[in-house]
């Protein structure tokens, strides 16, 4: 390959003519000079002073973001290697053969369970210098550090946990059949391997801005003087091609803002995606370092292997820095798949230095060049680096080959993603090159391999690992009970409203603030809002616990003489995360797994707009499930049309929807400030008392309406999901429905309720539906109970119990139709639902709620046709009530507009 190449057009670095060779010589004299008597770090600042000073004389910069193609840590600042590495090598090869095996295993016998085996080859000396030095796990004297696995190479971290003997070799075995054989999960979830499992990192993307947050949160506790975090670190491996999802880099300025220097990712640059190359026509780990040290990142790169140093030695004119600045990374990818006499054909001999420089070198010996990921050696130095550096996190961009030893069947090919088996002379090749104590039977029969209890290689990895706190990964599930004061201590205003008029988002901020007074419980609440704190009537947190900040506040906010000035300080208590619901989402996850990562139960509130919610943020809420998160996610302003003048976007009307498909998220849909106090009670109780691995999500309104205090006969009903309200009884009754409202449609069918006596003689009960969600769970477990108990007496669900009976049931939401529904096919009568189907709009709540009628006209007129259906009146009286109510009967349905 030439330098001039069109697939490296782009690539080389600016280059300008040399007008006085003299003076450049000088100068660089002159560098030289600081260099030895000043070293490095004095020789950055006069290149800084430099700079500055070419900017201020107008002078155009033209130093790139980014450094050379070469290793960040030079040779003679690497320091000696303090591990064996001869065994370490072993325990590396090993790893990679059991992690293949398993996958191939696994395939063999079903062949479409799937797996992967290229991630974690590229990977395992990444994770092995993590797992033999710098991975520390919880202990008495010490916290444990944070670590976030690239998903793809789960085998490998099960490889490492068969040799340490946590896991067995039926495990192993059993990969990916869990439920055939008690077998080990696809990826990191704690939800299914609650004991191993810490973080999930399934889903890519999610991992890197999750540990941004992780790593915040522990200066957050540390600050507010809840657990002494400053030993702790969050290490972070991640894939290059992962960096594109947008979650990737989104805390990215945060954790350089607020100097996280416990914070480290690796990013496994194997320049491959899933399909192909990451940057096929450009180079991902110079613009990752761009995009890194724009952030404020400090980057280290470890890009070649050891055997490459004496080359960069003899190469005084830069020959191959040259050269690799202008291979782009497809071409990276063909010289890794392909042999040594390839690479000296058609990289080497393309230019006479270069060739010059590796005269000496047999095909063998250039075919045995490693990139950077794969020595260890080199690996440790930026790892120590990483940990060294203060005052901002630390990225270390690691350049591997994808396939790392699997030859022909995989080693950085397009298709190594998808690789998941080798043919029996690939696995003797695999077995030769990692020079393995196999056989041809072993290598047929893909039998795992695991030293002798007292091998050097088994003794070295348990010495390491005792050295470190002990075994990873591993979670903890249990945290000290957290006690939850008396609901009238903080929310008696609600349950004895006597018809004071507010809403359910004033009634929860007002709950959320008496919380935050009890002695025991109020520390451990984490308010959280992405920038919105006025909005939902919080300002008087700002005052009240002060806004989180590392450095405090360092300027006098405008409104320093308001009661609800902006307050920040170095142990505030709420989060205020910017217009950022991601970050708010991840602090939230941070906060709510804060009992198993930290051993310190957290009860975080995050309170949003909730069009923004589970719309937005839905794969992290996803994951906060998978990590048994414990809190309250507030989507406030619900409803499609609640929030009157915002109109289409940000009206929500599926959240409860899609909450309802998380199993351990309980979703409420409250009507009254009292039904909120008895949610939270029971949640809180639930949730730090009872230590239940489940969240919830409650809707609130900004609607201010009169509020009925809650008898308390009723708190369990609502806890279930249903409660009789009341209703209607004319004295001569023609006919009778149940009807059934949630949030503040309820109040539509309230009206509703009366509208039918008055006008039409029909009678009513009213139910108060808290959560659809809840009643449908609960009558899904009645109806599988009964299918599987034949013979013994039927359960009745708690929906059974209360609509009993054939009268007609009418359901009207704020939501789409589908979310009532989720309890038809429970009910024995008629079943009628209203929702919010279709776009929002701008206007009056009134005027919204009759466009989707879902008004009290629209609840009337659902009854008397659901009546006119079972023949219990007459059609002419819904021609009546059409007319009367002027409702145009030709019009489009709203959901169609």
């Amino acid at each position: 390959m030439s330098a001039e190449n069109p697939r490296a057009r782009g690539l080389s670095t600016v280059s300008l003519p040399d007008g006085d060779p003299q003076e450049t010589r000088e100068w660089l004299d002159a560098l030289d000079s600081v260099l030895a008597g000043g070293g490095g770090e004095r020789a950055q600042y006069l290149i800084q002073q430099l700079e500055a000073r070419l900017r201020d004389r107008g002078a155009v910069a033209l130093a790139q973001p980014y450094s050379s193609y070469r290793n960040s840590v030079p040779l003679d600042q690497q320091g000696a290697y303090p591990g064996d590495l001869a065994i370490e090598e072993r325990i590396v090869a090993i790893l990679r053969w059991n992690a293949l095996a398993m996958v191939m295993r696994a395939n063999a016998a079903y062949g479409d369970l799937g797996g992967h085996v290229a991630s974690y080859a590229s990977a395992a000396e990444i994770f092995e210098v993590g797992f033999q030095h710098f991975f520390h796990a919880r202990s008495d004297s010490h916290g444990g550090d944070l670590i976030y696995f690239q998903p793809h190479s789960a085998p490998g971290v099960y490889a490492r946990a068969f040799l340490e003997g946590r896991l067995s070799e039926d495990q192993l075995g059993h990969y990916r059949q869990e439920l055939a054989g008690g077998g080990l999960c696809s990826y990191p979830h704690p939800w299914l391997m609650p004991e191993f499992w810490q973080f999930p990192t399934g889903s890519m993307g999610l991992g890197p801005i999750s540990a941004v947050y992780q790593a915040r949160f522990l200066r957050y506790l540390r600050d507010r003087k809840l657990s002494a975090t400053d030993g702790r670190h969050v290490w972070g491996v991640f894939g290059d091609g992962e960096m594109d999802e947008p979650e990737s880099i989104a805390g990215l300025t945060l954790a350089a803002r607020e100097k996280l220097d416990n914070l480290t990712f690796i990013v496994n640059c194997n320049l491959q995606r899933l399909d192909g190359p990451v940057r096929g026509n450009g180079q991902i780990i110079q613009e990752l370092e761009a995009l890194f040290t724009g952030a404020g990142w400090n980057v280290i790169k470890v890009l070649w292997g050891s055997d490459w140093d004496a080359l960069f030695a003899r190469d005084t004119e830069h020959t191959l820095l040259r050269i690799f600045a202008n291979t782009p990374d497809g071409e990276y990818q063909t010289l890794g798949a392909k042999d040594g006499a390839y690479n000296l054909a058609n990289f080497f001999q393309q230019d006479p230095a270069l060739a010059k420089l590796v005269a000496h070198m047999s095909d063998a010996e250039i075919d045995a060049l490693k990139r950077g990921g794969h020595d260890l050696r080199k690996l440790h130095a930026a790892f120590a680096a990483a940990k060294a550096h203060k005052g901002r996190p630390t990225v270390i961009l690691a350049k591997t080959k994808k396939g790392y030893g699997m030859g022909s069947a995989g080693e950085s090919r397009m298709t190594s993603h998808q690789a998941k088996k080798l043919d029996i002379e690939g696995l003797k090749v695999f077995r030769d090159r990692f020079h393995l104590p196999l056989s041809d039977e072993d290598c047929a029969s893909l039998r795992f391999y695991r030293p002798a209890e007292d091998s050097i290689e088994l003794r070295y990895l348990r010495q390491r690992r005792e050295a470190l706190g002990g075994y990873l990964p591993a979670r903890r599930a249990k945290a000290d009970a957290v006690p939850v004061p008396a609901v009238d201590s903080y929310a008696a205003f609600a349950l004895q409203a006597d018809g004071k008029e507010m809403s359910t988002t004033m009634a929860a901020v007002r709950m959320l603030g008496g919380l935050l007074k009890d002695k025991q419980l109020g520390p451990r609440i984490v308010p959280i809002v992405a920038d919105e704190a006025r909005t939902f009537g919080m300002a008087n947190l700002f005052r009240q616990v002060g806004i989180y900040s590392p450095v405090g506040q360092l300027y006098e906010p405008e409104d320093a003489s308001s009661m609800l000035s902006y307050r920040e300080a170095t142990d505030g208590q709420l989060l205020e995360e910017g217009i950022n619901e991601a970050g708010a989402l991840a602090s939230w996850t941070a906060a709510a797994t804060s009992y198993s990562v930290s051993g310190v139960p957290m009860l975080p509130f995050y309170i949003y707009y909730s069009m923004f919610g589970f719309q937005r943020v839905g794969d992290l809420i996803w994951a906060a499930a998978d990590q048994r998160a414990r809190g309250f996610l507030l989507g406030a302003t619900a409803g499609r049309t609640t929030l009157g003048g915002e109109g289409l976007q940000h009206q929500d009307g599926s959240s409860q929807l899609i909450a309802s498909t998380v199993p351990n998220c309980r979703s409420y849909d409250p009507t009254f400030a009292g039904e909120l106090a008895v949610i939270l009670d029971h949640g809180m109780r639930r949730m730090l008392e009872q230590q239940v691995d489940e969240f919830y999500y409650l809707t609130v309104m900004n609607e201010n309406y009169a509020q009925p205090s809650l008898p308390a006969d009723v708190h369990e009903a609502v806890i279930k999901g249903l409660y009789r309200y009341g209703g209607q009884a004319p004295k001569k009754p023609v006919a009778k429905v149940r009807l059934i409202g949630s949030g503040t449609i309820f109040r539509e069918v309230i009206a509703a309720a009366e509208l039918l006596a008055q006008d039409w003689n029909i009678g009513s009960d009213l139910y108060s539906a808290t959560s659809f969600s809840e009643l449908s769970r609960d009558a899904a477990d009645v109806q599988r109970w009964n299918r599987l108990h034949p013979l013994e007496t039927p359960r009745l669900s708690h929906l059974e119990t209360l609509l009993a009976g054939d009268a007609p049931v009418i359901a009207a939401t704020d939501y789409v139709r589908a979310y009532p529904q989720l309890i038809a096919p429970y009910l024995q009568s008629r079943f009628v639902t209203l929702g919010t189907d279709g776009f929002g709009r701008s206007d009056t709540r009134q005027a919204l709620r009759r466009f989707f009628e879902v008004d009290r006209h629209g609840v009337v007129l659902a009854a008397l046709d659901a009546l006119v259906r079972d023949g219990k009146i007459k059609a002419s009286l819904l021609a009546e009530a059409i007319a009367r109510y002027g409702i145009e009967p030709d019009s489009s349905a709203p959901w169609t507009r």
